[in-house]
Order: structure tokens, then sequence, then C-alpha cells
């Protein structure tokens, strides 16, 4: 079934089936559907090869971006949804694709998800707004579970992801994820393309698992350090590391970073070099 399966002919329009079901996006679940099959085919190939993969999807809604990942010919797709208005709709879809589609009815938050389902294993998703960054945070664990995670996120977070040193977006989530993981912005989607639109632009993301972090440090240790770190970012480390250790130049000395720079300063290694002092310390 190469290219297009997923846009069936025995399968309808999907507004005439949101508008069937009587199914609108609401804001409280972080909802905004995708309706433009051109714009979910793209983020379905932005994921990459699909068809030795089992791809998992938060939230598919009315099922635009399910749609497509089965028309790039994906293994098998596991679409979490925790809204029971959905269900019909989504039912609609896995009766034409018995054996490649399952829909399971839950909250993604209370999901393992690299329990779920066998290796290899893919996450695309356009994630409801706002859960989208606690949903991230969940997965960081076992995110070397994951072959990769293609994820829409509001463009603010997006940038965060991505960031840089010495930059206004380089904070905790930046320094974490990235430990962790490679990470590109793809491309942006307009307001406009949803239903309803948001009121900000989102971003598509690319986040591919590293073999190993990319430095040595503990993962829980490290979130300290930088909590600490850029819950003061304009101050300097000597003073903003004092919520963390009553012996901050200590700490500093013996991470070899300078005492004088500020949190958005250090780069990931630096950063490590911190959390394995203050676990020496300790």
């Amino acid at each position: 079934m190469p290219g297009g399966s997923g846009d069936r002919p025995d399968l309808p329009p999907l507004r005439e089936l949101a508008s069937r079901h009587g199914l609108a996006a609401r804001k409280g679940l972080g909802q905004h559907f995708l309706f433009d099959l051109n714009l979910t085919a793209k983020i379905a190939r932005a994921a990459g090869d699909l068809t030795n993969a089992t791809v998992i999807e938060i939230g598919p809604g009315p099922g635009g971006l399910t749609r497509a990942l089965l028309g790039a010919d994906a293994r098998r797709v596991v679409a979490i949804e925790r809204d029971p208005r959905c269900a019909a709709i989504l039912a609609e879809l896995q009766a034409v694709f018995p054996d490649r589609l399952e829909i399971v009815m839950a909250d993604a938050m209370e999901i393992d998800l690299a329990g779920l389902v066998p290796a290899p294993r893919k996450v695309v998703a356009n994630l409801p707004y706002n859960i989208a960054t606690a949903l991230l945070l969940s997965w960081l664990p076992t995110l070397d579970a994951f072959e990769s995670l293609t994820l829409l996120f509001q463009r603010e977070v997006a940038l965060r992801l991505a960031a840089r040193p010495r930059s206004k977006a380089y904070g905790r989530l930046s320094v974490i994820v990235q430990w962790l993981a490679e990470v590109h912005c793809l491309f942006d989607i307009p307001p406009r393309a949803f239903v309803p639109p948001p009121k900000v632009t989102s971003t598509l993301v690319a986040i591919v698992p590293r073999a190993r972090p990319l430095h040595a440090a503990d993962r829980r240790t490290l979130e300290r350090v930088t909590a600490a770190a850029f819950g003061q970012r304009r101050k300097m480390l000597r003073q903003s590391l004092k919520s963390l250790t009553p012996d901050p130049l200590g700490l500093i000395e013996a991470a070899g970073v300078k005492e004088t720079a500020r949190a958005e300063d250090l780069d990931i290694g630096e950063f490590c070099a911190l959390a394995r002092a203050f676990a020496e310390s300790r």
C-alpha cells in the first residue's frame, strides 16, 4: 500500500466526520485539530521511514494525523486518546485498518509508553498544548526506548528545546533534553491551519535519543543543578547556586566553571561537571 493508503476513498472527509459526531475542539483539553491532510502527510513524512516501526500517537482527536501515518505505511499505529467524544470517529478509522491501527482510550500522562508496545518505537503527535511539556518530561527517564519523537509544540516551547547557550530561550529544558537527545526544529505551522486557530505559531520538532547521554551525570542531580542555576538566571552562579549548597564557590571551583558565569553561559558539559561535583560533595 504505497503512499496515501491512509486517505482511502471509503473514509469520509474529516470535517464531515467531526460535524456528524458533533466533535468540536475543547480548550480545556488543549485541542487544536488539523484537518488538512496535505499538512498531516508532511508531518508523517518528517518522521522518516515508518514501515518497520510501531508509531505511538498522542491525542489523535478526529484522526487526521492518524490517517497520514497509515498513509505513510506505518507498520502499526497505536493512538492514545483520553477524550471519549473521539471514540466513535476513531472506531470508524480502525474498522478500515483493523490490523494496523489500535485505539487506546486513556490518559497519556498515566501510560508507560515504552512498555506499551515492542521496539522499534516512534512517537509522532500533535500534542495537546496544555500538557505537551509535561508529557515530554515524563518520557525523559526512558527516552532511549524510542527511535525518535516527532512532536508538534507551541513555537516558544520548541525554541526552548533547541536553544543554545547564551540565548534568551536557553534554560533547564534545553539542557536536560539535549543532554539525552539531538533536537531539531523542522518547520512552523501557522495558527490558521488549526481548528480552532491557537493564538501562537506551532513548530514541529524532531527529537532523536542519543545512544548514551552527552556527558556523564546523574539525571536527577543534573535536574537539581539546572533548577538552582536557572532559578535566578540573571545572577552569577556564585549567587544562584546558594539554594543548592552553602559553599557555591567550592562547587564551582571543583567543576572548573567560572564563578562569574551565569546559567545561560554554561554549555551542557559544564552543567554535567557541576552535577558530578555536587554529587561528590554530598
